[in-house]
């Protein structure tokens, strides 16, 4: 970036004595005005390295708006080619800069007192699974792996890796899956250290929800489904919207005014058919009355089915006194054919009334975990003010204590025969959840050492900062790929990629290299420093990155065999064979 494209002409000096290194190649002496800015062996500098890297990882750019920006600003042509070559090469260096670094980032981690690990995977569609070790205070990702699947066996390893690179944690935080707990378990134990391992309230309370509602509520899908609901009220709205055509605006300000009366009757006119639309378009609006939190925390086809039933009370009572309007009371009549089958319907009502049940169960755990609905829409914050660690721990306390209260509840509401089998399958689901997860969902005051000044420090009580880093990666994915679906992004996103998001940490980067300006001299060093090493090692090696732990193949179908299985020859030997079966 400083020069531009050059063309280089280097002296090299060798010793007149003749003298060797111990690897047995003679003393030289390069220039290191190129040695600290080009690479060995490439024509590209680290600085455009970095520049590539920064805006591929970081800034999220795709390769054409990088190419188009070295081209303009700097007067450097690449071929998009070289421009995946540098990110990718950009990665590896910022590897093996955090390798490099690690004991500086260890001896940090230790004088916060310690540092507690987040742990958590994602993918999409199952494919692509990045498996991503981060610390809780600081928020840096300390390591980051591909991995085929979420079982024990291949977690554990990468467990292991992160503990010894930076030591122990002081505690972990994970969430219920049946692959990370016994990982989780595995290493304290191999540890042998008091290190509490830590249930995301969030995904416990979610697991409950999970149990508790999705039969219920897919059962509720599948009613409105197969009487199609929802498909009919889309056709009628559209019918009616059409039917209005070019009076429309005059026909939304009849319906606007029509909301601010009190008679329990329907205009004529193209208002009244905008009445009527409208109504429809309020049942169909019915995910207006989610939380913003998904399922079970927002239970939509319940929200709809009350949305089904008012509407068809206030049809009724429209009805009393029916529109003298013809249009308007046949578009009214519609609406309540279509609407009819979920009042009259039995499964409607039992299953709605099973799910309500449930619900209410659910919500009151919520309440006692103090997990409170959204309630300023989908793009609300959380609040960014720190309470104090004593209010904090004054919460926790009061959080378990209703806990234990909610438990105790149950225990004394549950029926033990009768015709309340329902209610009784329900709380046994939450008591079970409460035995088998309790114990890890408390324990995030942390005692720091004196060496760290004493006192106390808390663990987030969920793993909010890490499913938070997931959209944040794949938000910035879908921007730069200008794809919904990232199954394929992922599955070749590289492991390291996370890594890149510490260098939007200024602590983390003055660490590793002072200031991101320093970057590309960073990395520069690292290939002096391995120069110096095979230069000293006699018979020369070359140095690699330590390999890579070994996978468990446990996934039925990977990247890697799909391949194989893809070839013509794998198909043509398949139909060689089909023919030739015995009769």
């Amino acid at each position: 970036l400083e020069h531009g494209a050059f063309e280089v002409r280097e002296t090299i000096h060798t010793c007149a004595s003749g003298c060797r290194y111990p690897s047995g190649v003679v003393v030289t002496r390069r220039a290191t005005s190129l040695t600290s800015r080009i690479p060995p062996g490439r024509f590209v500098g680290y600085d455009v390295m970095v520049f590539v890297g920064m805006e591929r990882f970081v800034r999220h750019r795709q390769r054409e708006e990088i190419r188009t920006d070295l081209n303009v600003e700097h007067g450097i042509l690449l071929s998009t080619g070289t421009i995946s070559d540098l990110a990718a090469r950009f990665l590896d260096y910022l590897r093996r800069l955090q390798e490099k670094h690690c004991e500086p980032l260890r001896r940090v981690l230790a004088n916060d007192g310690g540092w507690p690990l987040h742990i958590d995977a994602t993918g999409e569609n199952g494919r692509g699974m990045l498996l991503v070790a981060r610390t809780g205070w600081r928020g840096w990702v300390l390591d980051s792996w591909k991995v085929l699947s979420e079982r024990a066996e291949v977690l554990l390893p990468h467990l292991r890796s992160v503990v010894g690179k930076f030591g122990a944690p002081c505690a972990i935080m994970r969430d219920l899956g049946r692959a990370i707990i016994p990982a989780c378990n595995e290493l304290v134990s191999e540890l042998g250290l008091d290190i509490p391992v830590l249930s995301c309230h969030l995904h416990f309370l979610s697991d409950i929800g999970t149990d508790l509602l999705d039969t219920r509520h897919s059962k509720l899908r599948e009613l409105f489904r197969r009487f199609k609901v929802r498909f009919a009220l889309r056709a009628l709205a559209r019918d009616l919207g059409r039917k209005l055509a070019a009076g429309m605006d005059e026909a939304r300000d009849g319906f606007q005014a029509w909301q601010s009366e009190t008679a329990y009757t329907l205009p004529a006119g193209d208002s009244g058919i905008a009445t009527v639309r409208g109504m429809t378009q309020w049942i169909l609006d019915f995910p207006a009355d989610a939380q913003y939190q998904s399922f079970p925390f927002d239970r939509p086809f319940l929200d709809l089915y009350d949305r089904c039933v008012r509407a068809r009370r206030a049809a009724d009572a429209f009805m009393h006194n029916p529109p003298k309007d013809r249009q308007v009371r046949k578009a009214l009549e519609r609406l309540c054919r279509i609407l009819d089958p979920v009042n009259t319907e039995v499964p409607f009502a039992q299953v709605a009334e099973k799910l309500r049940g449930r619900a209410e169960l659910f919500d009151e755990l919520r309440e006692a975990l103090r997990l409170v609905p959204r309630t300023g829409g989908r793009n609300q914050t959380p609040p960014t003010h720190l309470i104090p660690v004593e209010e904090a721990i004054a919460e926790l306390q009061d959080i378990k204590i209703a806990v234990e209260q909610f438990t105790t509840s149950l225990l004394q509401r549950r029926p033990q025969r009768g015709p309340a089998q329902d209610t009784r399958k329900a709380i046994d689901i939450v008591l079970q959840h409460l035995q088998n997860h309790g114990d890890s969902l408390w324990g995030h005051v942390i005692s720091l050492p004196e060496k760290a000044g004493g006192g106390v420090r808390l663990v987030d009580r969920t793993n909010n900062s890490l499913e938070g880093f997931f959209r944040g990666m794949k938000h910035a994915e879908r921007r730069r790929s200008g794809r919904k679906n990232l199954t394929q992004d992922f599955e070749y996103l590289p492991a390291e990629a996370a890594l890149a998001y510490n260098l939007n940490c200024p602590d983390y980067v003055e660490i590793v290299c002072s200031s991101l300006d320093c970057l590309p001299h960073a990395f520069a060093e690292l290939d002096a420093d391995e120069r110096r090493m095979s230069l000293a090692t006699s018979p020369p090696a070359i140095l690699a990155p330590d390999p890579p732990l070994p996978e468990i193949v446990s996934t039925s179908l990977p990247s890697v065999d799909r391949r194989l299985i893809r070839t013509d020859s794998m198909q043509q030997r398949i139909d060689s064979a089909a023919r030739r079966r015995a009769p």
